[in-house]
């Protein structure tokens, strides 16, 4: 390891490491544009000059100089000051001077390095230089006048999106930054190059002209758009959600976010629930709470057991889970359901149903085998590890279920089940010869596969010190959490289509038919559930209350209100703690902390956020051979309106309009 001194600190850095890592290990701040530390280094910047010795007499790039032992770097030299006042002056040579009416204002690098190492004057007086703009799709707004060639966005859809549709074209002054043919990026991920842009030239296009940074409010919560857990940022302007950006954490979504949770959130002020309805004469009618809690109470009249049901859907909190869990304990009910997808395998033990691996865990994997599964929609941060797992590791990746582009090489070995007892050759010599081999399986497959899956992980020996490969993809935010907490019954989603309950609780259910007598909705968003309901009750969306998410690791995360629901719309929780009282038997609980209390009671592993370790438990049937046959075919994700939020969302439809749908006659004519 070597040792080296910056600015009279002796700092000892691991071998490899950069110079300009060892001056942030000795605290000393290094400006720089194109340097990121999750992409490949470009030196094209300039700007992180120190003065090194030994070396030559002029100071050099610290981002792409390997640090060597004895080394004597200077951050704070005249010398460096100079250079890096230079390289300054020649960025704004051509830089307009938009800072009044750019969207980046208030969060530029640009201007807050060149407030910090700039000249304050310039010696140019030529015409500047302009660039026409560049179309990249629905989601990122482009003024090329501004771009500073960093490349960021270029190493970020290459490296880590996967999809070479960002280059440069030109060189020297004449060089610019463009989308292949100018059209949309179509990357699930390409709202980051926003973020990674350094100046003013890539910004949202959404949110062009709608606020500035100091006029928003912060908060920090958990997304729902997928099963992922992005920590995101949520930038609220009084009542409204004005945009949402991801947060750092390396063990979840490092610091990207997929479209769908950057860019629905124009969902959240469309199609809301926001006061009570009732169905009178066939019809839906606005009502007061008490009129809907009394038409409820009505249905109940005379009607127990499992003659009532509940249905949990994909956004759902825990907290709301659990209250209309106790609910219908209450009326003596344990008809209960989340797996709307129609599965019942995944129920027996925690290890059955998480990504046992970890997001961050799967990088080390080098041998992937996917069923029915395609994380690139289902979850495109997964997608990256994985991806990063093949462009860092040399990991080999095999797919059991419709081809797909995944953006990294895949073996695809057909979509027929019996695939998954009966493996290639080439396979079963990978996952026998692997020191770390995972199974990624999607949580909406049949019974008879997931017992196939268990019984490979016996057989290959997923399952051994330090490492657990045996994988499950959830797309529902809510999916582990309700499995957590039982949210489930025998008879699974089939035993509520085959004998339909007469009273049915629909929590947020949208993507498929309810089956029941007398519904109630609770819910944000006048969509499917809603329309079929006789009572809506208006619940609070995911930025608007205080809420326990369950990620697809079993990683306990804690998201917080940023703003309040509309109307008279309440937090879902605390509507069925109104109700269990106008039905005679209040719940015993009547605050949040209260709640949390009685959760942890019972299920302590969701009392602090944190991922709680669930060792494999083998299944009784892994050791059985399960007769498979059939396509694992099924209807791929819809990526951009999966849920509520992003089909209320005008932006998704720009997106389904642009990406999805153009793109189809392309592939029709190129099959």
């Amino acid at each position: 390891m070597p040792k080296l001194t910056v600015d009279g600190i002796e700092v000892e850095v691991p071998a490899g490491a950069t110079v300009m890592q060892a001056c942030e290990a000795a605290g000393a701040e290094i400006p720089r544009f194109c340097y990121h530390e999750r992409l490949s280094i470009a030196g094209n910047c300039r700007m992180c000059l120190v003065e090194v010795s030994p070396g030559p007499p002029k100071p050099q790039a610290s981002c792409a100089l390997p640090a060597a032992d004895g080394q004597i770097v200077s951050t704070r030299s005249a010398k460096t000051q100079k250079a890096r006042e230079g390289v300054m002056e020649f960025l704004l040579i051509n830089h307009p001077l938009d800072c009044p009416i750019c969207d980046q204002g208030g969060e530029c690098d640009l201007q807050d390095q060149s407030l910090a190492y700039g000249k304050g004057h310039t010696r140019y007086l030529e015409n500047k230089r302009a660039v026409t703009e560049k179309y990249m799709g629905p989601l990122v707004k482009t003024v090329m006048t501004r771009c500073i060639h960093c490349t960021r966005c270029v190493r970020f859809a290459e490296e880590v999106a996967g999809v070479e549709e960002i280059g440069a074209i030109g060189r020297g002054e004449s060089m610019q930054i463009t989308s292949y043919l100018e059209g949309a990026v179509r990357s699930e991920l390409s709202g980051n190059i926003i973020d990674l842009c350094p100046v003013g030239a890539l910004t949202s296009k959404p949110y062009a002209f709608e606020a500035r940074p100091w006029e928003l409010k912060r908060t920090e919560s958990i997304d729902v758009m997928d099963a992922v857990g992005t920590n995101i940022t949520v930038h609220t302007r009084g009542a409204a959600v004005m945009r949402v950006t991801p947060r750092l954490n390396d063990e979840v979504n490092e610091e990207w976010a997929s479209d769908v949770t950057r860019f629905a959130v124009d969902g959240l002020q469309r199609g809301r629930l926001d006061a009570p309805y009732v169905r009178t004469g066939g019809k839906l009618a606005r009502a007061t709470w008490g009129q809907a809690f009394d038409a409820i109470k009505a249905a109940l009249a005379g009607v127990g057991g499992d003659d009532i049901a509940a249905v949990a859907g994909d956004l759902v909190d825990v907290e709301a889970m659990v209250a209309l869990k106790d609910l219908l304990g209450q009326r003596g009910s344990t008809r209960h359901e989340c797996r709307t997808d129609g599965g019942t395998g995944l129920a027996a033990d925690r290890s059955h149903y998480r990504f046992n691996t970890g997001l961050a865990g799967i990088e080390r994997a080098d041998v992937v085998l996917l069923v029915g599964t395609d994380p690139r929609h289902d979850a495109p941060l997964l997608n990256t590890r994985i991806r990063k797992a093949v462009r860092k590791g040399g990991a080999k990746v095999f797919n059991v279920g419709p081809a797909a582009d995944l953006t990294y090489p895949v073996t695809e070995l057909g979509d027929d089940a019996a695939m998954i007892g009966d493996l290639p050759a080439a396979v079963v010599d990978a996952l026998t010869g692997a020191a770390r081999p995972a199974v990624i399986v999607g949580g909406g497959v049949a019974d008879a596969v997931l017992a196939a899956v268990h019984a490979l992980a016996a057989r290959f020996g997923l399952a051994r010190d330090g490492w657990t490969g045996i994988n499950v993809v959830h797309t529902a935010a809510s999916r582990v959490g309700a499995l957590d907490i039982g949210f489930v019954n025998d008879a699974g989603w089939a035993g509520l289509v085959a004998r339909p309950a007469t009273v049915v609780f629909n929590l947020g259910v949208d993507e498929v038919d309810v089956p029941g007598g007398f519904k109630v909705y609770i819910g944000h968003h006048g969509d499917r559930g809603a329309r079929a309901a006789d009572v809506i009750v208006p619940a609070a969306a995911y930025t608007e209350k205080s809420g326990t998410y369950v990620n697809l690791e079993g990683r306990v995360q804690r998201g917080r209100r940023a703003t309040f629901p509309p109307g008279e719309a309440r937090d879902d929780w605390t509507i069925f703690r109104a109700l269990s009282a106008v039905l005679g038997a209040a719940l015993p609980y009547d605050d949040l902390r209260a709640l949390r209390a009685r959760i942890a009671s019972e299920w302590p592993h969701l009392a602090d956020e944190g991922l709680t370790a669930a060792p494999w438990v083998a299944p009784a049937a892994a050791s059985g051979g399960a007769t498979l046959f059939g396509s694992l075919a099924s209807p791929p994700r819809d990526f951009y309106r999966g849920n509520v939020v992003a089909r209320a969302s005008a932006t998704m439809a720009a997106c389904v309009a642009e990406i999805v749908e153009a793109a189809e006659p392309a592939l029709e004519a190129a099959e």
